[in-house]
């Protein structure tokens, strides 16, 4: 089982909308990805309510099969086309990936 975790700092002001808009846009386009990347196993979406300034607004928590169905989402077209709004609206961006043994 791969883990792959996500976590953004968005920028106040992008793409024409506030923080919390591009939040609640970037989570449904992350959601929209259910059931639609083979190898996809779980996928969470939550949004920050803790105001520390050094707190992320975003988090994605996902599980994959294996190494290459994470490979897979990363390279599936769905995700690409999310790509570019999550660049925009980012001030910065974490990830870790880590693979848990049965």
């Amino acid at each position: 089982m791969i883990k792959h975790i996500v976590a953004w700092k968005l920028k106040d002001h992008a793409a024409g909308n506030d923080k919390r808009t591009n939040a609640i846009q970037l989570k449904a386009r992350l959601e929209a990805l259910r059931g639609k990347v083979p190898g996809l196993v779980t996928i969470e979406v939550g949004l920050n309510f803790n105001p520390a300034d050094d707190a992320s607004d975003v988090v994605l928590y996902s599980e994959f099969t294996d190494r290459a169905a994470l490979d897979g989402y990363l390279n599936h077209p769905d995700h690409l086309a999310l790509v570019p709004f999550a660049k925009e609206v980012r001030l910065e961006r974490r990830v870790v990936d880590y693979e848990v043994s049965s």
